[in-house]
């Protein structure tokens, strides 16, 4: 990268990342605002904490789920400061309950990665840095529940003002990993390479939870739509949505069985045929296309999203017809059983998108794979 790469890479980043930069120091200096001047603290460090803390979590989440991790948030620095009135400041004692307890609690409301480094940072910080006065008063856990409020109302109104954003930004994510599932799996035969092949079957393991993640973003998008009456309308779109996530599931259970497959192939001597990596690519590109096209529709694009749903339809035959090209006497296992996933894959795939109806569908993927019509 040159000298100016980096500077334009950032400047990219925060180009179309600024609302949440914006959204958070809100939040936070609200949050600080309200502990000092409502509640009368003079250093309520844990109320602009806690904002920043829920509002990284609570984003795009559903309703209940933001309330937990509030209450999860305040209940923990409550807990804290209870342990250290109890047994005291800076014993290692003292320490290890506190934070036992803290990061028991973060990850029973199901915080993870740095939201529970955060809440184990805040325990430390009420044990070594300010452990507390005699006051009876539980300031911390006011300010913890004024910032978490503060947090929650944000996150409530930009989902309100932009209700379908997360949602869309998730299907475009889980659409672009299974895709590189595919092409991981392609490069992973060209080269022969068992270890690649291995890698991209844990990857497609772990597309269930994305596949999870979209159907939790469904019910996180109607609540907020059900919060804004102008934006109700929007319902439909979630609807066929969510019927195409019932497809989606299944087409990353196909992925999941063609990665297995593909380890298999990839341990024999033989190398794979060079039109089988063509083959999943196109597949690849099948699914870049229908994440496209349902991220349009759930935009309202209409247009775009048909063209989207046009190319993905296009890719997918044209992957199936590759495919099917290698479905000659003598092939091994392993190759059959991937040239079928790869078929079933784009059944589902095109169901998912509604390009046709299911007849349809099915009996163009076979035409293109050579089958005689049912």
């Amino acid at each position: 990268m040159n000298r100016w790469g980096w500077p334009r890479v950032a400047a990219g980043r925060l180009r179309h990342g600024w609302r949440p930069v914006l959204e958070a120091t809100l939040a936070a200096t609200v949050a600080w605002v309200l502990a000092t001047r409502l509640v009368g603290h003079p250093e309520p460090f844990f109320a602009p904490a806690a904002a920043l803390i829920v509002l990284g979590q609570a984003r795009g989440q559903r309703l209940r789920r933001a309330v937990e991790v509030v209450l999860g948030v305040a209940g923990g620095v409550l807990v804290a400061d209870l342990v250290v009135q109890a047994l005291g400041p800076g014993s290692t004692w003292t320490v290890f309950t506190v934070i036992l307890l803290t990061v028991t609690l973060a990850a029973a409301v199901g915080a993870t990665g740095v939201s529970l480094v955060q809440a184990a940072v805040s325990a430390l910080y009420l044990v070594v840095i300010a452990p507390p006065t005699e006051s009876l008063v539980p300031f911390r856990f006011v300010d913890a529940l004024i910032g978490g409020a503060v947090a929650l109302a944000a996150s409530q109104l930009v989902d309100a003002r932009r209700p379908l954003a997360p949602l869309v930004a998730e299907v475009r994510s889980t659409f672009d990993e299974l895709a590189g599932v595919l092409a991981g799996i392609a490069d992973a035969l060209d080269r022969h390479d068992e270890p690649a092949a291995v890698a991209a079957l844990q990857q497609a393991r772990g597309m269930d939870a994305r596949v999870n993640r979209l159907r939790d973003g469904v019910l996180a998008a109607g609540e907020a739509l059900w919060l804004n009456l102008r934006r109700r309308r929007h319902i439909g779109r979630l609807r066929s949505v969510d019927s195409s996530i019932r497809q989606i599931d299944y087409a990353v259970r196909n992925v999941r069985v063609l990665a297995r497959a593909g380890v298999t192939l990839s341990r024999l001597p033989a190398p794979a045929p060079a039109d089988l990596g063509v083959a999943l690519r196109s597949l690849a590109e099948a699914v870049r296309s229908a994440g496209e096209a349902l991220a349009a529709d759930l935009e309202g694009r209409d247009e775009i999203a048909d063209g989207h749903a046009a190319r993905a339809d296009e890719a997918a035959l044209a992957a199936v017809r590759t495919a099917g090209g290698l479905f000659t006497p003598g092939r091994t296992l392993p190759l059959v059983m991937i040239i079928g996933q790869v078929r079933a894959t784009a059944i589902d795939l095109l169901r998912g998108v509604a390009v046709d109806d299911d007849a349809a569908v099915l009996g163009r993927v076979d035409q293109s794979l050579g089958l005689p019509p049912v």
